[in-house]
């Protein structure tokens, strides 16, 4: 039944058959959460060699001991392994911490108060700073935008990656943009992959903006994969080396949801100029990461070829949990009319648009029954969707039982709000 094409009746039919089964839903006492994209523990346990695994070896590959001061930028054999995931050199790559989004921070700190490219290059210097940010997106980028003062610019996220037509018109506009927010594998929410195109025009964004300008490339999920059959993505590094933009491309990854989320390995990879500045700041804030974890994950991780297996695994285990949401979406709203979502082949989210103007009354009925989803708004810059639309799906952390009540009680919510709004 097509909501735009049921008769008052049938509406008012369906209606009563939804209010009883969410009342159904409301007597289970649910305690289900789809907020956070985390890894569940059968994840974490695939990694449970980490413990232990030096037995007693602290020496990396150089002979240094690992457990003393220094290696501001990571152990050189880190450096190459993280480094080689985004297509940089081990001289274009700084391994760091376990949260790569405290290296987010630090680039976009650096850029506002002492300039990558001196002290005239940087930002605090003008009256106003902004941000170009696809929409949906993360919510964690838009906190640090906010919480640095850089006013965000919401731009649509296509199939194919950020509407680039948009992208490129403010960037040669508006001389206050400073950068870009970019997923590009598997985005967060929507599981879309950039194209070639995309890419490539990524790249070649500082040929139309100010010299200071940054694309901030967020590659959190380069290597997760639901299947071997996913898009891969090109190389933006390829690209900005063939038009000389390196020193206006930031990338970042983490091991965070490929090991131990809160005791990952976090890196990123830029110019050698760019490392060159980023170690100064450092150098005031730390004498030299956590080299113990690094040599720990080179050892567990070891190659390109390990860590794709190792990944394949994690694929095993979630894939389910995902198909699980999915067929929940296709056999209860499919032909409705009362939402549509995204199929990813990769990451570890679902984006839900809701029919305009429900998401939060979605959210607020999915929560009275014991469901607690992301917030809507969550997706966009200072939290509101103009369109009270979309919402994050995370069905990694649950186990499969859980996902499975989650998903058939999240389409209740749906249509319960979809039908009702329709009758009134």
């Amino acid at each position: 039944m097509h909501i735009e094409q049921a008769s008052h009746e049938q509406l008012q039919s369906e209606l009563a058959a939804l209010e009883m089964r969410y009342a159904q839903l409301a007597d289970q006492q649910l305690a289900l959460d789809l907020t956070r994209g985390k890894p569940g523990s059968e994840q974490l346990d695939l990694s449970v060699q980490l413990d232990g695994i030096l037995q007693g070896d602290y020496f990396d590959a150089h002979g240094t001991d690992v457990r003393n001061y220094g290696g501001i930028d990571g152990l050189p054999e880190a450096r190459a392994l993280f480094g080689s995931l985004l297509d940089c050199s081990p001289a274009e790559t700084l391994v760091g911490g376990n949260s790569s989004l405290s290296l987010m921070h630090l680039v976009l700190e650096v850029a506002m108060r002492c300039g990558l490219r001196g002290p005239d290059s940087a930002w605090q210097r003008y009256e106003q700073n902004r941000f170009i940010c696809p929409v949906p997106g993360y919510d964690r980028h838009f906190a640090v935008c906010e919480h640095l003062g850089i006013e965000m610019v919401p731009v649509p996220i296509l199939a194919t990656g950020p509407d680039m037509a948009a992208v490129e018109s403010l960037v040669a506009a508006d001389e206050t943009i400073r950068g870009i927010w970019c997923v590009p594998r598997f985005s967060n929410p929507t599981g879309c992959v950039y194209n070639d195109d995309t890419v490539e025009r990524l790249a070649r964004l500082t040929e139309r903006a100010a010299g200071d300008f940054l694309v901030m490339w967020d590659n959190a999920y380069a290597v997760h994969a639901l299947s071997d059959s996913a898009p891969r993505l090109a190389s933006i590094s390829a690209c900005a080396r063939n038009v000389g933009t390196m020193d206006s491309v930031v990338q970042f990854g983490s091991t965070s949801k490929v090991t131990f989320a809160g005791a990952g390995v976090a890196f990123l990879a830029t110019s050698e100029a760019n490392l060159n500045v980023l170690r100064s700041q450092l150098s005031f804030q730390t004498i030299g990461p956590d080299k113990v974890n690094q040599l720990r994950h080179v050892r567990l991780l070891r190659d390109r070829a390990t860590l794709a297996a190792h990944m394949g695994r994690h694929a095993a285990l979630i894939k389910p949990r995902f198909d699980a949401v999915l067929n929940a979406l296709e056999a209860e709203l499919s032909g409705c009319g009362m939402g549509r979502w995204t199929t990813p082949e990769g990451g570890y989210f679902i984006a839900f648009d809701t029919l305009p103007g429900l998401a939060t009354e979605v959210v607020r009925l999915a929560a009275a029954i014991g469901v607690k989803l992301t917030p809507a708004g969550a997706t966009f810059p200072y939290g509101k969707d103009p369109q009270d639309s979309n919402i994050r799906l995370a069905p990694t952390y649950p186990t499969l039982a859980d996902v499975q009540a989650a998903a058939e009680a999240f389409v209740v919510c749906v249509k319960l709000a979809s039908i009702r709004q329709r009758l009134a």
